[in-house]
């Protein structure tokens, strides 16, 4: 579901689109992309929060580290 909310969209589209649902997911507002909507109740269940954002994590991780 990353990969398809992420494709065509620019660096920094994916960076602020991480932050958007890593905020969703640990409580936040805002608004998500409808297929990642089913995300927005994990925030009631703060043990599954790692597990919904890891694969974000990763793709942040390697944004990071594209340059060098």
């Amino acid at each position: 579901m990353m990969t398809q909310a992420i494709k065509g969209k620019t660096v920094a589209e994916a960076r602020e689109l991480f932050d958007r649902f890593h905020e969703v997911v640990t409580g936040g507002g805002g608004p998500l992309p409808s297929k990642l909507e089913v995300f927005r109740g994990v925030s009631a269940f703060p043990i599954r929060v790692k597990c919904a954002t890891l694969s974000w994590h990763a793709l942040r991780a390697a944004l990071e580290n594209r340059n060098k």
